[in-house]
């Protein structure tokens, strides 16, 4: 896992405010580049639990800030901005995350992201259901489903939903996981003629690893639209 990523990323939101941008000019897109938009937006914002798959049970909870960095088509975001000088090749994109127990093994969470990048900001939320709880000897195995929406940008709207299954396996502090779901991201040009509606449905995998020695540590690496996301959190789960 390419972890090195995330540190020219948290380099990247520290000089946001000087650099910081409106998707303003799309109407600029031919609609190929606007398909490769919506695959770029969709692989940084669709929602990253970055958790096992194990419930937190009925006292369980998360609460964490993560920063994750997603390949980009530099030439896209670029003219999507009108900024010759547009010189990242990964999106940054911090959260503020939390998580809480409940009972028969379900867990609900929710997110908020800025992304001073492109000037927008993103909220989320999953309600997962751990139907084999795990054990000492077994692995646990989920289902999630969640919804993620991309705001504050005037011509254009973005809203994922995503359904995924993961298994994950303690051992003592380390908690590897790993998981398959399926995506559906929908970017929706507003009042920009010449432009229809772009919808991406594909495959998503991730795999990670939850590290919990009081502070809690999370790093997980996943791929949609053949794209590369790469992710870090720092938090409290117990």
């Amino acid at each position: 896992m390419k972890f090195n990523k995330i540190l020219p990323a948290m380099l990247a939101l520290g000089c946001a405010s000087a650099s910081a941008s409106d998707l303003d000019s799309i109407n600029a897109l031919a609609q190929s580049q606007f398909r490769s938009l919506a695959e770029n937006l969709g692989a940084a914002t669709v929602y990253k639990a970055v958790s096992p798959a194990e419930p937190l049970g009925v006292l369980g909870f998360d609460a964490s800030l993560s920063v994750s960095a997603t390949e980009i088509d530099e030439q896209v975001f670029e003219i999507a901005n009108g900024a010759a000088d547009w010189n990242m090749s990964m999106l940054p994109l911090p959260r503020l995350q939390l998580q809480k127990g409940l009972p028969f093994n379900i867990d609900i969470g929710a997110s908020y992201t800025a992304v001073p990048e492109i000037s927008a900001n993103l909220i989320g939320a999953e309600v997962k259901w751990a139907f084999i709880g795990g054990g000492v000897a077994t692995p646990a195995v989920a289902a999630r489903l969640s919804y993620s929406k991309l705001s504050g940008i005037d011509e254009l709207d973005v809203k994922n939903t995503a359904v995924d299954v993961s298994i994950s396996k303690g051992f003592v502090m380390l908690t590897p996981y790993a998981g398959v779901g399926l995506v559906r991201s929908e970017s929706t040009p507003r009042n920009v003629a010449g432009l229809t509606a772009e919808t991406v449905n594909d495959t998503r995998l991730f795999a990670g690893l939850n590290i919990n020695f009081g502070i809690n540590l999370g790093l997980e690496v996943d791929t949609f639209a053949g794209l590369t996301s790469y992710t870090a959190k720092v938090g409290l789960r117990f």
